[in-house]
């Protein structure tokens, strides 16, 4: 085995762990990239949602409450790729 290889010591550190990563405050160009949307839509639902924060210059966008504003958009599956019948 490695010994670089620092194992977890209990489970209860995952979650931990990837709160760390996960970033609650994202700046334009790291939520631009995050989301797949353009700048000028990014403002846009942003300034819809609220999430905005400006701090001497910089503005950062509040990651939990954008996905959850984000959700309202969420269009629920057809169920139309289901039944994909055989035509010979």
């Amino acid at each position: 085995m490695d010994k670089n290889y620092k194992p977890i010591k209990s489970m209860k550190e995952v979650p931990e762990q990837l709160r760390k990563l996960r970033r609650q405050y994202l700046r334009y160009q790291q939520a631009e990239i995050i989301y797949s949307i353009s700048h000028k839509k990014l403002f846009e639902l942003a300034s819809d949602a609220g999430v905005i924060y400006r701090i001497d210059g910089t503005v950062l966008i509040n990651r939990d409450i954008f996905d959850a504003y984000l959700e309202r958009f969420h269009e629920p599956a057809t169920g139309k790729g289901k039944e994909i019948k055989d035509e010979r």
